[in-house]
């Protein structure tokens, strides 16, 4: 589903916002209700936003929009040629003027309210980004406080576990799906509005500059860094560009006088070397007693969650320990709760608040365990993958088998943008599956180097699987998938890992609710 968010704004907000005007008297502050990049989301009072990007030119589409009801369309000048003579009224908000027909905002009688406006502008996206930084710097209260999220693995987890924690005290809005770019972060935004007390914000990034601009959108009082990894290494080049990319979050919070924490992993060399490039206050977290809040006596208890023991040993003051057992899978997670009762603790809630937020997480957010063909049990991680994260996924593998289900089995296929990592990332994945796993079965050309080096550590020839095609691994696995086999399925979209997923499972529930 393309994306489309809620929204707070009016035509006032566009209109200020894109001129730098006051409205004119004729135009009613008639509300915005959704906004969208994809014209065949658009419904009656949408905000439909013209971006040209690599597949298509969504300026193709602005006539489309409009007969789908968009009550304002942002474009660049050459959708004009889209329109037809009396489609919209058209605001010239471009830097020269370049003769576009003007609208006559002096005329009380022009029907403003009645007719889609469309401004044109330079770029939309910086736009569609103004518009944002608009929204969150007038139309929110003062005392707001925004946290933001980044990380090369673990983003979306810990932003989904970290609302469900605030909103147990605070009015919060939060990046719905993975709207968290330079074109999703100012989406998220026009959802501000005066109730809200708390925003958290997811960050990503492709290159260095980018997570600095969403801080000047989104001004951050409290950052979190969940970890870095050389995911995007194909684009920066070096692990040290990332980390720098991931740093540019903690050098745009306030200072600690100011209210601004940089929350960071303690277990995390890279994260943790950030703690001198920020004037914010820190506070540490992970599986050490060094940082200010830690876990220990981690306990998987398979399907059912996992256990640990919280400490916390803020400076001059008593330290708290407490035994949790919470809904989500893998040991990965307790890291996810630890960011996440660490923003809790910052914003100064209880524990008894936090413990609540956190028990009732009652998804597995990006991974998603649905019945198979042939009754198996299907482990659906394929919204993306990285040496990381799928690491993680076999340690969940590992975790979860037990009488239940006899066979552990992974499909596991290319890890894409990994750089110069692309070898030593698959094999540390290969010899990881080799361990875990009673059948492997991998996808693609980077999905061989696994196989093969799972093979070199000693694997069974007999139970693997390397195969170039999600076609063939589809065709492959309706014939190895046994009675209560457990199958983790990880790997790139672009080998078609969500093919298999679609084809060895019994629902399709999963699939309609992961974000692209």
């Amino acid at each position: 589903m393309p994306p489309i968010v809620e929204t707070a704004i009016t035509q006032h907000t566009l209109w200020q916002a894109l001129t730098g005007t006051p409205p004119p008297l004729a135009l009613t502050p008639s509300a915005i209700r959704t906004a969208t990049l994809d014209s065949r989301v658009v419904s009656a009072g949408s905000l439909f936003v013209a971006v040209a990007g690599q597949q298509t030119d969504g300026h193709r589409f602005i006539r489309s929009a409009l007969i789908n009801g968009a009550a304002a369309v942002i474009s660049e000048e050459h959708g004009l040629i889209e329109l037809d003579h009396g489609d919209a009224l058209i605001v010239d908000c471009t830097t020269n003027h370049r003769s576009i027909p003007a609208l006559d905002t002096h005329r009380q009688d022009v029907a403003l309210s009645n007719r889609p406006i469309l401004y044109v502008v330079d770029n939309s996206v910086a736009a569609l980004q103004k518009v944002g930084a608009f929204q969150r710097l007038h139309r929110t209260s003062p005392g707001m406080r925004v946290i933001g999220i980044t990380g090369s693995v673990g983003k979306t987890s810990t932003k989904e576990v970290t609302a469900a924690v605030l909103s147990q005290r605070f009015n919060i809005h939060y990046t719905q799906g993975n709207l968290n770019s330079e074109q999703g972060l100012p989406l998220t935004l026009l959802g501000l509005d005066l109730p809200h007390e708390r925003a958290v914000l997811e960050m990503g990034m492709y290159d260095l500059g980018e997570i600095r601009l969403l801080c000047n959108l989104a001004r951050p009082h409290v950052g979190v860094v969940t970890n870095v990894g050389p995911v995007h290494l194909e684009r920066l080049g070096t692990i040290e560009r990332i980390q720098q990319a991931k740093s540019e979050l903690v050098e745009a919070l306030p200072s600690a006088e100011d209210g601004g924490v940089a929350i960071l992993n303690w277990d995390d060399e890279r994260v943790r070397a950030m703690a001198d490039l920020t004037k914010a206050r820190i506070f540490s977290y992970g599986l050490t007693p060094e940082a200010e809040l830690w876990a220990d006596e981690i306990e998987s208890s398979g399907m059912e969650g996992i256990r640990f023991r919280f400490h916390h040993t803020p400076k001059g003051r008593r330290a708290t320990h407490l035994y949790i057992k919470l809904p989500m899978l893998g040991r990965h997670s307790v890291h996810t709760a630890l960011r996440a009762a660490a923003v809790g603790l910052v914003e100064g809630m209880t524990w008894q608040e936090i413990a609540t937020g956190l028990q009732r997480m009652t998804g597995q957010l990006r991974l998603v365990v649905v019945p198979g063909i042939n009754d198996c049990t299907v482990i659906d991680d394929t919204y993306n993958a990285s040496p990381a994260s799928t690491l993680a996924a076999l340690n969940l593998l590992a975790d979860l088998q037990n009488g239940t289900h006899p066979r552990r089995m992974a499909v596991l296929g290319d890890m894409r943008e990994l750089g110069s990592f692309t070898e030593e990332g698959h094999k540390a994945v290969g010899i990881r599956a080799a361990a875990v796993t009673e059948v492997l079965v991998t996808v693609g050309d980077l999905g061989r180097i696994i196989g093969e080096e799972a093979l070199a550590a000693g694997y069974s020839p007999a139970n693997l699987h390397i195969l170039s095609t999600a076609a063939e691994a589809i065709e492959a696995l309706n014939h190895l998938i046994q009675p209560k086999d457990l199958v983790l399925v990880k790997g790139s979209r672009a080998v078609g890992m969500d093919q298999i997923v679609a084809e060895i499972t019994l629902t399709k529930s999963a699939l309609g609710a992961k974000g692209s």
